[in-house]
């Protein structure tokens, strides 16, 4: 098999197997629809764009889909950004404003206008013979470049604020949304920096070695999109995601204090006896044992405003809500793990009765809190 059948047979796997995703994702039952129908789009996108490496020819009279299927792409990082939001905001929810990051799709096709749309059968297929050295094509690669980069600062940014709002809000140890979708995006920016570099080599390498560079390409993204649906659907905890209204503690206080570490010694009374008043309340009512608490949940137990809560323990006791409710459970799991009376427990048995639902989190946060897996901390007591 040569070279350009070899590409062809790859990229028509890469198309069948998208496709095939793409429709499970539409058709499976799951609470998060449009995180799903975002990331089946974006598939459905991928497959159109690896369609142009199948060994085929538009008829004269469809020529102009060939170029519309190469702009396609323009549209893919748009639903990578919605689909982040989507995961991270449980009530996100697309509207016709969004239709403004369809403008770099709209602005290339109007660009491709005068010298491709609006000219005769003849033209059209001089411009297709020298595609790589028109300057439409040119601008096209720059947009691509500008746009691509722009999400994904974008999305890095989103995740950043996502983290901060959910180790102030939440405390289920698992951050594994935050985990896999900074993953994720990474592995785009490889993918894309891999993708760039392919392109280059149509200007400066011998065609055998572009159509090598694309057949390792369309292989990469085939293992990436399966990895990618693979991990969403071994793991549905990933589509729990936050409300977009909460803020940060930093939000809401003065902006004179923001800068301010306030300790325990030199607070005043008032704030001292809350502290006081929400520890002994954590040791007698034990709400962290819930493993899906909240601070809304917490605050509604303790009766004081959510807001005075948060800028409680993230702001004066200079804690993540996360990190102040985790360290209950781990002292209770170390209670556990030294009575002898409790020693026929397994370390999964306990970690699901202090408030965990995942090993994995409650050895991290074990072994950051005593420096030892909870296996060794039992041994060793």
């Amino acid at each position: 098999m040569d070279k350009l059948g070899f590409l062809d047979g790859v990229a028509r796997i890469a198309v069948f197997v998208s496709l095939l995703l793409a429709l499970f994702l539409l058709t499976v039952k799951t609470e998060n629809k449009l995180a799903n129908r975002l990331f089946a789009c974006f598939i459905i996108l991928s497959a159109i764009d690896f369609s142009g490496l199948l060994d085929y020819t538009f008829p004269d009279q469809y020529v102009n889909l060939e170029i519309l299927r190469s702009t396609v792409c323009l549209l893919e990082m748009p639903l990578i950004y919605f689909y982040v939001l989507a995961v991270c905001y449980s009530d996100f929810r697309l509207k016709w404003k969004h239709l403004v990051y369809t403008l770099p799709f709209m602005v290339m096709n109007l660009v491709f206008m005068p010298r491709f749309y609006l000219q005769s059968g003849i033209v059209k297929e001089q411009f297709i013979a020298n595609y790589s050295r028109m300057f439409e094509v040119y601008f096209f690669q720059v947009l691509i470049e500008l746009q691509y980069w722009f999400y994904i600062v974008c999305i890095f940014l989103i995740l950043k604020k996502y983290r901060k709002i959910y180790l102030e809000n939440y405390t289920n140890p698992s951050t594994s949304t935050y985990k896999w979708l900074f993953q994720m995006t990474c592995v785009f920016a490889i993918m894309h920096c891999i993708t760039a570099s392919k392109n280059l080599l149509r200007y400066t390498a011998s065609r055998d070695t572009f159509l090598w560079g694309n057949v390792l390409m369309v292989v990469m993204a085939l293992c990436v999109i399966c990895w990618f649906v693979m991990k969403a659907l071994n793991h549905p905890e990933l589509f729990r995601g936050i409300n977009s209204q909460l803020q940060l503690t930093k939000d809401f206080l003065p902006k004179e204090n923001q800068t301010i570490i306030v300790t325990i010694s030199n607070q005043d009374e008032a704030v001292s006896a809350q502290i006081l008043a929400l520890k002994n309340y954590m040791k007698e009512k034990e709400p962290y044992l819930d493993p899906s608490l909240t601070i809304q949940g917490l605050a509604n137990q303790f009766n004081v405003p959510v807001r005075d809560l948060s800028i409680l323990i993230n702001h004066h006791m200079n804690q993540h809500f996360f990190d102040f409710v985790n360290e209950y459970r781990i002292q209770k799991a170390m209670h556990i793990l030294k009575d002898q009376s409790k020693n026929q427990l397994t370390v999964l048995e306990i970690l699901y009765e202090v408030g965990f639902n995942s090993k994995s989190s409650f050895n991290t946060s074990f072994k950051k809190y005593t420096n030892l897996t909870p296996t060794a901390y039992r041994n060793a007591s």
